[in-house]
């Protein structure tokens, strides 16, 4: 009879705890395509804590919460006149999101960044960057900054971040030039940016040039990687898998996917992901082993209207 009990009291408690905590079958399908408002103009994609993602609109600078499990979601943050929402990057210590805000070049009145609470959909923190004609283009998170590309000037932008992820006074943001190899075309430069694990080294793309960059986060010291001659048309947003690297190719639809070496110095472009739902892509993001990319659809639907726009996953 004791051991009955103690059997009965071990189910209860593990009845409690898979009632408290949401379960994930081995055999669920996550849906191939997420539909997203139409007219919505996404840019950027991210995930969040678990399944959740988010997209932000060129449009409006709206910011979409989804689910990559369900398909479902809903506007979490409301756009508004002369905002803009380019690349994301979310931090895991606050919840978090960073938005880059564009430019004038798509509109904006100065380049910026906002930072939300995606818990509510609160804005925490809003930075000018720049008053310069200028592109604020992508953004990510690494434990000690956020950092910024601006596609026209050349430049870094860091927002230096507390161990625990507090947001930065105004005061301490830092512009960084990108020096070294990388060079200023005129035309979209620094484009997509991701970190290595520790945050010692940042990765470049330069949509202009169709380049690669190794970064130095302190002093801005680029360092054209080597791809053995291969250029990669059309760069834009990037996604940094341990020594796996992939570039989106809008115009092309398709995603670049190269082998880097350890040191970040060199690289192999070892396959090109193609898929007949692309229609744009220009940003990605990695739910276990599927690649979930977002349709731009730039160049072939105007912002706005009745667009229908979508994520698509693609499964490695």
């Amino acid at each position: 009879m004791q051991k009955q009990k103690i059997v009965f009291y071990i189910l209860s408690i593990s009845m409690l705890f898979l009632g408290s905590f949401p379960t994930y079958s081995a055999t669920q399908v996550f849906p191939e395509k997420i539909q997203l408002p139409n007219g919505f103009s996404p840019e950027g994609i991210v995930r969040g804590y678990g399944t959740e993602f988010f997209t932000g609109s060129l449009f409006d600078g709206a910011i979409y919460k989804g689910d990559l499990r369900t398909g479902e979601g809903d506007i979490l943050v409301g756009g508004g006149p002369g905002q803009v929402s380019v690349g994301l990057s979310f931090d895991e210590r606050t919840g978090y999101l960073f938005v880059a805000g564009g430019g004038q070049i798509l509109g904006a009145p100065s380049s910026t960044a906002r930072v939300y609470n995606t818990a509510n959909g609160s804005l925490v923190g809003q930075y000018l960057l720049s008053t310069e004609f200028s592109f604020v283009n992508d953004v990510v998170i690494t434990r000690t900054a956020a950092y910024f590309t601006d596609s026209i000037l050349g430049v870094l932008y860091r927002l230096p971040l507390s161990p625990n992820g507090d947001l930065p006074d105004p005061s301490a943001i830092e512009t960084i030039p990108l020096v070294g190899d990388f060079v200023i075309t005129g035309g979209i430069d620094a484009n997509g940016i991701d970190a290595t694990p520790n945050g010692d080294a940042l990765i470049i793309s330069q949509s202009s040039l169709g380049y690669v960059y190794n970064v130095d986060p302190e002093t801005g010291f680029a360092t054209l990687v080597d791809l053995g001659g291969i250029v990669i048309d059309s760069a834009d947003g990037i996604l940094l898998s341990s020594n796996i690297l992939y570039i989106a190719q809008g115009p092309l639809n398709q995603i670049a996917v190269i082998e880097l070496t350890p040191t970040k110095s060199t690289g192999t472009l070892v396959n090109t992901i193609v898929n007949p739902a692309f229609d744009f892509p220009t940003a990605l993001d990695k739910f276990g082993n599927s690649l979930y990319a977002v349709n731009a659809r730039l160049g072939t639907a105007p912002p706005g209207g009745d667009i229908e726009y979508s994520v698509v996953k693609i499964t490695q």
